[in-house]
């Protein structure tokens, strides 16, 4: 037996921009494909993780103290970060100063920097920040 549907040929549904400047949004391309518009947001972290994380970030800040540039200052805005978090209602930009700054004084410390990491994206997905 032979089958006697055509076959089409097959369909490239890319998309090609060429020349000058452009800005895109929202975009889908090909079959079934969405597009969605608004905010993009994470699962909300839960509060314990965020404390578990805090813990994690005074222990690495104790095991490298030597290596941080100004860990006095350091150390003040991990307090300044936790006594927001205690606040009934923290303030986000307060949260997103403090992170910022804690993760400069990090920086020379990989694995400071990689648990400050974790700590933002824990504080960001907390429930009304």
């Amino acid at each position: 037996m032979s089958d006697d549907r055509r076959q089409d040929p097959p369909v490239n549904n890319g998309l090609m921009i060429s020349g000058g400047t452009h800005y895109v949004g929202n975009q889908a391309i090909g079959d079934h494909a969405q597009a969605f518009s608004g905010s993009v947001s994470f699962p909300p972290q839960d509060a314990e993780r965020t404390a578990e994380l805090l813990a994690l970030v005074e222990r690495l800040l104790a095991e490298h103290r030597a290596a941080l540039a100004d860990p006095e200052a350091t150390t003040r805005e991990l307090r300044r970060l936790r006594e927001e978090l205690d606040e009934a209602e923290p303030q986000p930009t307060v949260l997103r100063r403090a992170l910022d700054r804690l993760n400069e004084f990090v920086q020379p410390v990989t694995p400071l920097v990689v648990a400050v990491g974790q700590l933002a994206q824990s504080v960001q997905g907390l429930p009304g920040i």
